[in-house]
């Protein structure tokens, strides 16, 4: 049980239920219909002796309003929501669409105009059959004008918001976030708080029972299934590989190899295992580094298409890019700088030369005939040559080579092509020029 609750699975478990538009209005619906009977807790008491006297009719005119106007606005909202999302799937990519539903602020948004309907219908049938005495009379009043001043603050900064949301610019930042976040989390825990994996996955193989892609892995109940068994598990799917029957997620190893001898091979009962793999039909940001990288292509990609031609957003993505891999160069938190927690369980690290696939391989071909997108790759690619790290300089520098032969090929103008060259000599002589 320890291991089914483990941390990560408790965060990629709430992580799905943030995903779900209807979890937080459910929330505040439940809460409103508490608020509503709050009032009732005061009757009885000296409190009445010091507040003003409410009269049921002002108090009923208030939460009539309310309950005629809140489902309107939380419909209109609903509509305006919907548009955004459809703007966010046509412009950038629809591997967008589930972060702009997570948006927090529209979700609040929504959440408090149905709250503030539920309230005052609640509200109002409770004073319509004078459930409340004097006291509590006052206090209803005070909770709906509160309710009331808060529907007006949530309305007016949520106009402002979906005014953003859906639009190019937004949906990029979102995507930003959602990938700095997930390389961060990664970056502090390349093995996933496993052993790192120092050879070639061997043993008894472990295949997934399903179609789609690894959304995450239960590392604690991995290691847990291990123990019990007095084995090894060698992961083989990462979050973001997509697997079917037959794919292998892991290998079971004994612990006798150090010997020169393999641990005889009992018929184990592997399903806990395949259990730790949560398969799903997409694939998910928050323990996939490489799933940001690759929207972010995905959105570069489209803008360079001659239907949008638009290499200004592309050139913009280019420059998150480089941030989102320069984040990924810097040394882990000291503080998680510890010996792996799950010590059965050995974990590949992810490659930084597929990292560099995901996100520059499409932007450095559909923008090779474009100089100003070429040249900024180049100069993206140099400075992350210059990181420091030596896997980032080795996948920066064969990238620069592999893009400037795609612009040779695409560009007809002899001055454009040398325009990119001279950017990319950094590619062929590791020069420290600045661009």
């Amino acid at each position: 049980m320890a291991a089914i609750l483990s941390g990560d699975r408790l965060r990629f478990l709430l992580g799905r239920f943030k995903d779900r538009l209807w979890v937080k209005p459910l929330v505040v619906c439940l809460l409103s219909i508490v608020a509503a009977f709050i009032a009732k807790l005061v009757d009885g008491t000296t409190l009445a002796q010091h507040v003003p006297e409410i009269a049921a009719e002002s108090v009923e005119t208030l939460l009539s309003i309310m309950a005629g106007s809140m489902l309107v606005i939380a419909t209109f909202s609903v509509a305006s929501m919907v548009s955004a999302y459809a703007s966010a799937a046509s412009t950038a990519t629809p591997r967008s669409f589930t972060l702009v539903v997570g948006d927090d602020a529209s979700q609040n948004a929504l959440s408090t105009f149905v709250g503030a309907f539920i309230f005052s219908v609640v509200a109002l049938v409770a004073v319509k059959n004078n459930y409340f005495e004097a006291a509590g009379l006052f206090i209803l009043f005070v909770l709906t004008v509160c309710v009331f001043g808060m529907v007006i603050f949530t309305f007016v900064r949520w106009v402002d918001r979906i005014a953003r949301l859906g639009r190019m610019g937004s949906t990029i930042e979102k995507v930003e976030k959602a990938a700095t976040a997930a390389l961060k989390r990664r970056r502090n825990a390349p093995t996933l708080r496993g052993v790192k994996l120092t050879s070639e996955p061997h043993g008894r193989t472990v295949v997934a029972t399903s179609v789609g892609y690894v959304q995450h892995i239960d590392i604690a109940a991995i290691q847990a299934w291990a123990e019990e068994n007095d084995v090894r598990v060698i992961v083989a799917a990462l979050p973001g590989t997509f697997a079917a029957p037959g794919r292998a997620l892991a290998y079971i190893s004994g612990l006798s190899r150090e010997q020169g001898l393999e641990q005889k091979q009992e018929d184990f009962d592997d399903t806990r295992v395949v259990r730790s793999f949560h398969i799903g039909p997409d694939r998910l940001f928050d323990d996939d580094p490489r799933f940001g990288l690759v929207v972010l292509s995905e959105i570069a990609g489209r803008a360079l298409s001659p239907a949008v031609n638009d290499p200004g957003t592309a050139i913009g993505v280019i420059g998150t890019l480089l941030r989102l891999l320069v984040l990924w160069g810097e040394p882990a938190v000291e503080q998680d700088e510890q010996a792996p927690s799950y010590d059965r369980v050995e974990v590949p690290e992810i490659s930084v030369r597929d990292m560099f696939d995901d996100a520059f391989t499409a932007i450095a071909r559909d923008g090779a005939g474009m100089v100003e997108v070429a040249v900024r790759l180049q100069k993206a690619l140099h400075a992350l040559a210059l990181v420091g790290d030596p896997a980032l300089r080795a996948a920066a520098e064969y990238h620069g080579r592999l893009a400037l032969k795609r612009a040779k090929a695409a560009l007809a103008m002899e001055e454009d092509y040398t325009a990119v060259r001279d950017v990319a000599m950094f590619s062929e002589t590791g020069s420290q020029r600045n661009y």
